[in-house]
């Protein structure tokens, strides 16, 4: 006998369904896209380079994202979570990992690209290397937080997922919020402003635009943004007396990330997106028509 669970509290059947459904193809179609562009890297010789390992460890962190939203939408189809305090500690850790983790690749590929296009310099896999594991351990240790007692953990205004709880906006909450925000959104986000401006500066002197210097911060700001503004709301006024289907928008709007980041940073470089065809078809792509095409 199926047991019938009531709809969360201030969500109709429909709002309760279109986020599930909205959580599942962000989940599937942001899964499909870096899955091909880890795949990718792996069997095309040609794209295994350090700076293209930094594109890889995006891609990861999005497809962690991925898995969290896929496990969203599945417990909102069911209207519940299934799987427990434990599970929603577990749930909150994992989304907040990948995604600081995304945030923090995604500078450290604004910082390559900066001494790629303005100084010349060759990023070695040593240092590509060290950078990723930085970027990761960096996530865990900011994760890891809330389970030991600094910030929390809880069932976000749906109550099918998990994330930071920013309900209670005491002291806890605020200092853990504001040393949050400073190191992995404020920091990255200064690194990728300064980064792509000269990079764009470089590109006007020259006339050779490879790539839009704007997309990566407006996607930072854009996808985060609301997110971070609702937490920040938190943390001076009683945020219980937003509605929680707006509550939950920002939500929804994050896990638009992992397809974004796809298209540019691996379907938008003209060099992956090359690699990408050569794993798909079979059809190399030489790298004098790659160059022809970026000038």
């Amino acid at each position: 006998m199926v047991t019938a669970y009531s709809l969360p509290e201030g969500f109709t059947e429909l709002e309760v369904f279109a986020i599930g459904t909205a959580l599942l193809v962000e989940a599937l179609l942001g899964f499909c896209l870096n899955g091909l562009t880890i795949i990718s890297f792996r069997k095309i010789k040609e794209l295994r380079t350090p700076s293209n390992l930094l594109v890889l460890s995006i891609a990861l962190a999005d497809c962690g994202i991925c898995i969290n939203a896929f496990i969203a939408a599945f417990s909102s189809f069911l209207r519940y979570w299934p799987y427990g305090s434990e599970g929603c500690q577990i749930h909150g850790f994992q989304g907040f990992l990948t995604a600081l983790a995304s945030i923090s690749s995604s500078a450290a590929v604004a910082w390559d690209r900066y001494h790629h296009y303005c100084t010349r310099s060759k990023l070695q896999w040593s240092t590509a290397i060290s950078t990723v594991v930085f970027a990761w351990l960096f996530a865990a240790f900011w994760s890891m937080m809330p389970l030991l007692g600094w910030g929390e953990y809880d069932y976000e205004p749906l109550r099918t997922c998990c994330t930071l709880d920013y309900s209670k906006g005491d002291r806890n909450y605020i200092t853990f919020l504001f040393a949050l925000s400073i190191f992995n959104f404020m920091i990255p986000g200064f690194i990728m402003l300064t980064a792509y401006q000269s990079v764009h500066q470089k590109f006007k002197k020259t006339g050779h635009y490879k790539f839009n210097t704007g997309l990566p911060l407006k996607t930072l700001i854009i996808c985060w943004g609301p997110y971070c503004l609702l937490c920040f709301y938190a943390a001076v006024e009683n945020v219980m007396f937003i509605s929680p289907k707006y509550r939950m928008i920002p939500a929804v709007i994050a896990k638009t990330v992992p397809t974004v980041d796809a298209f540019i940073y691996a379907l938008g470089n003209e060099n992956y997106r090359g690699g990408i065809w050569q794993f798909l078809t079979g059809q190399k792509i030489e790298k004098a028509e790659v160059d022809n095409k970026t000038k």
